[in-house]
């Protein structure tokens, strides 16, 4: 799975395994490391799936495994020079060791969780054949490659290349030079860029050619668009408006957003680029002098306009017996 950050990967995946009601484990790639090194192996993450499933082997072998940032395992840059360090025991070491592992392969868990044991009869062997592995990670930067590929000119006999293409690209080069491309534009190409991802742009973004075979479904996933944020801050069962209410309704006090604050709240965490996750830093500081000044006080409403958003400007109070007025 493919896509920014706070794009709801995770959650994604969290959502299946509940609905088919198997044991899921959410495992972190940069804490890895090749055997033998200080980290977690690559069977912490059968060890964690068998612990979610309550030590049930028969349940566990049918588990989905969840391996976060897998982009954060790849190749490093000069690994193959011969100036390089010969080992690269977060990177390209990480994914030979998951290979026979994502496969099929027999797995054996130590019931200690400090010391190997040698033990034969303290060991579980699980079978990770019909385990779903699912892998996601930003691939920041993966965009470039595809870009990079798909931009390949051909010079001589049969090029490709005709007056009109020419034309076209010193078009859009002078078009570049003068405006830069709003946050809206550059999701849209990102995501148009991710949907024509090949094995080989994986390759060559540090990913070894052995794992990329062993995953052979990609999935893109689509970046948050302001309609999208507006509905994840209002829409779900502990959307971050509704925290944010039950709080003020603590001091017998009502929030409200306007429309435009919402919109507005939303495309400035798209400038962020931090995706969902960026709203509640932007609501945060909307709401942040109202939360001191309702407490004790007779304000009966905070009103969120696009001002207090765009502008850092006060929130608009309403107090008991009294109309509607900007504070400060």
């Amino acid at each position: 799975m493919l896509g920014p950050s706070g794009t709801g990967k995770t959650l994604l995946v969290q959502t299946i395994a509940k609905i088919l009601d198997v044991p899921f484990a959410s495992c972190d790639c940069t804490s890895m490391t090749a055997a033998g090194y200080v980290g977690d192996d690559v069977e912490s993450a059968i060890t964690k799936l068998l612990q979610n499933a309550g030590g049930n082997v028969e349940k566990c072998e049918q588990g989905i495994v969840f391996l976060d940032e897998v982009d954060k395992i790849s190749r490093k840059s000069g690994a193959g020079s011969v100036f390089a360090s010969n080992k690269d025991i977060g990177g390209e070491g990480v994914q030979q060791a998951m290979l026979k592992m994502i496969e099929g392969s027999i797995v054996k868990i130590s019931e200690k969780k400090n010391k190997p044991s040698y033990n034969s009869e303290s060991q579980t062997d699980i079978d990770t054949t019909n385990i779903l592995f699912i892998a996601a990670g930003a691939f920041s930067g993966l965009e470039k490659i595809v870009k990079k590929r798909m931009n390949v000119k051909v010079l001589g006999f049969g090029s490709p290349i005709d007056e009109g293409k020419e034309e076209a690209s010193r078009q859009a080069l002078s078009a570049s030079s003068t405006d830069k491309p709003s946050m809206k534009e550059q999701n849209e190409e990102r995501d148009r860029l991710l949907q024509e991802v090949q094995d080989t742009d994986l390759i060559a973004f540090g990913l070894i050619p052995e794992f990329v075979g062993r995953i052979p479904v990609v999935v893109p996933l689509h970046s948050l668009s302001e309609d999208m944020l507006v509905r994840i801050l209002t829409e779900p069962q502990n959307a971050l408006v509704k925290q944010y209410q039950q709080l003020f309704s603590m001091d017998e006090c009502q929030l409200e957003f306007t429309e435009e604050a919402l919109r507005a709240i939303a495309r400035m965490a798209m400038e962020k680029q931090t995706g969902a996750r960026g709203l509640r830093a932007v609501v945060d500081k909307c709401q942040l002098m109202a939360s001191y000044e309702v407490p004790g006080s007779d304000i009966k409403r905070v009103i969120i306009t696009e001002d207090v958003v765009r502008k850092n400007k006060p929130a608009v109070y309403v107090r008991e017996g009294m109309q509607k007025f900007q504070h400060g």
